[in-house]
């Protein structure tokens, strides 16, 4: 066994919930997803973070699952777990994770074990952000579209440019978050997010980018979700990170769209907008282009395909152009453990006349893949199929991949 440094960081995976509205007859945490539970996959991801204290808060009478499932997850990091009896409420918990740590410990997180698929990326980055006076939080934008009710009846809208859908980990300075939960046991006050109690007591707390893999299993149909990631990418969050020799393996995937002429408004291909003429149709802006890279970059990835995450169960995605689609897809990959080598994308069509936009659509494409490499190439199908007959595009993608490997644990 190594000998590991002695951290200054710890998290406590709070994973005391009954669990009722899952409906799994089992506290939450020790529900199935796949062959492993929900409080694994959760330690799968915070043990390929960076080294930290890990204090499991378990439910009264299940402290033996979860030092099993801890030991199972932790590999040569044993010693820097520990399981500890939660309480009624979710602050009892916590207050019972804060009295098991380490005297070194300076920084603090605080995890949801039933947020099981979030990055190791985003863990890292939540401790990182944390400052002796302020807290870190991981946060997604809202992207629905909101309205303030009363009794039934829509009485204003709400300004979505001012909310953020709240995540874990929560990241705090030590002495500050314990202050405050010594305050908050004062005042008889209870919180559901710590967040909210540590600005309650008047601290700052910032903002960091949050996962969509980051969700909170608390239903049926999360549980279902969960499966349905794991399934198109069983290993993609948590075996690629743990296995050095993985680093700078090469993946390659295929991916084909096509779209007939057809839809609203001007034609939106490769990225670019091309007034004049005729609109592709599609769920989003028809750019067949976007859709044939990103599922070659899910395929390559082995992250399902372009339906799987932004298809019509997406309806955020309706009208979206290829910067959206390719940005977020980048972001999966990241989550998931790989960079973007490059891509090669060629569109059959009469229509638009490509070649004095190649350029441009090239450069458009990159951007919004953070700077990967993206090679466009047009060709016409002499009149065969329906390309040639003009009644829409087809385009064919390929993709290469990287696993990031790991930092070694």
């Amino acid at each position: 066994m190594s000998i590991l440094p002695v951290p200054h960081t710890a998290i406590i995976v709070v994973a005391a919930g009954s669990g009722t509205r899952l409906e799994a007859g089992a506290p939450k945490a020790f529900v199935g997803i796949d062959n492993h539970t929900i409080l694994r996959h959760a330690l799968d991801g915070v043990f390929a973070a960076e080294p930290m204290q890990v204090i499991v808060v378990a439910p009264a009478g299940y402290e033996g699952d979860a030092e099993s499932e801890l030991l199972a997850a932790a590999g040569d990091r044993v010693d820097l777990g520990r399981v500890v009896t939660g309480g009624a409420t979710r602050q009892e918990s916590v207050a019972a994770g804060l009295d098991a740590l380490w005297g070194d410990v300076t920084t603090v997180l605080v995890h949801d074990a039933a947020r099981a698929l979030t990055p190791p990326s985003v863990i890292d980055a939540v401790a990182a952000a944390v400052t002796n006076e302020a807290a870190a939080l991981p946060v997604l934008p809202v992207v629905d579209t909101l309205k303030r009710v009363s009794d039934g009846v829509v009485t204003g809208a709400v300004d979505r440019s001012e909310l953020a859908a709240a995540q874990t980990p929560q990241g705090f300075p030590r002495g500050t978050l314990e202050s405050a939960y010594a305050r908050a046991a004062e005042e008889g006050a209870d919180y559901t997010d710590d967040a909210a109690l540590f600005a309650a007591a008047g601290h700052a707390v910032r903002l960091v980018p949050g996962s969509e893999r980051s969700f909170k299993i608390t239903t049926p149909g999360d549980l279902e979700r969960a499966r349905t990631l794991l399934a198109a990418a069983p290993q993609a969050t948590t075996e690629v990170r743990h296995h050095p020799g993985a680093l700078g393996l090469p993946r390659v995937g295929v991916g084909t769209d096509v779209h007939a002429f057809g839809g609203d408004g001007d034609l939106w291909l490769a990225g670019l907008q091309w007034p004049g003429e005729q609109a592709l149709s599609g769920h989003s802006d028809g750019d067949a282009v976007a859709h044939a890279i990103v599922d070659a970059l899910l395929a390559a990835a082995g992250l399902g395909d372009i339906g799987t995450h932004f298809g019509t169960a997406h309806p955020e995605y309706a009208g979206a152009h290829a910067d959206v689609f390719l940005s977020r897809t980048r972001e999966l990959l990241a989550d998931a453990g790989f960079v973007i080598g490059n891509v090669s994308v060629q569109f059959q069509g009469n229509r638009p006349r490509f070649s004095a936009r190649r350029v441009e659509a090239e450069r458009t494409l990159s951007a919004a893949l953070g700077g990967a490499p993206v090679a466009v190439s047009a060709t016409t199908t002499d009149a065969l199929g329906f390309p040639g007959r003009g009644e829409g595009v087809a385009v064919t993608a390929v993709a290469l991949v990287v696993s990031e490997g790991t930092r070694g644990s």
